[in-house]
């Protein structure tokens, strides 16, 4: 099996909807979550994992734009108090694009993880002045490849 991150994700409260389980769209900002703190380099003394090697905020060369997403959602996720266990892989590092993979689990405390969400997202990285597709640098290639394996077999197709 491929090497995975473990990223660790809080749920709050407002993440449930009227059926009392984590709402269809909040999984995209989980996701996302996820991303940033594999992607971005820490500030303010953070850590982050060896994958976090691009630059973010305003003064940033180079910016991350999701291209496409998909998900499949497998089971309702109820709130806990543990963080979910999301964890990522890359499905593809291409020219200026990758290929994350995501499945999303309960906690890791739980001694049988249960399976929530498979998704994975097109991200494509571009000049933060002129938005044109920029290469992956040597730098991202290295910290990413450890990581790259097959991409999520997403049951219906």
């Amino acid at each position: 099996m491929t090497e995975r991150l473990h990223v660790p994700i809080h749920l709050r409260w407002g993440d449930l909807d009227a059926f009392n389980h984590v709402n269809n769209a909040t999984m995209l900002k989980l996701l996302e979550e996820a991303r940033v703190r594999v992607f971005w380099t820490p500030v303010f003394g953070d850590s982050a994992p060896d994958t976090a090697v691009i630059d973010a905020g305003v003064d940033a060369g180079v910016l991350t734009l999701i291209a496409r997403q998909e998900i499949e959602y497998l089971a309702p996720v109820p709130y806990r108090r543990e963080p979910l266990d999301i964890q990522m892989w890359f499905g593809k590092l291409g020219g200026s694009s990758i290929e994350v993979c995501y499945e999303v689990y309960s906690p890791r405390s739980d001694g049988d993880q249960t399976l929530y969400a498979r998704a994975s997202s097109s991200v494509v990285l571009v000049d933060a002045q002129t938005f044109r597709p920029v290469r992956l640098s040597d730098t991202m290639r290295d910290a990413w490849s450890p990581y790259v394996g097959e991409p999520v077999a997403f049951r219906r197709h």
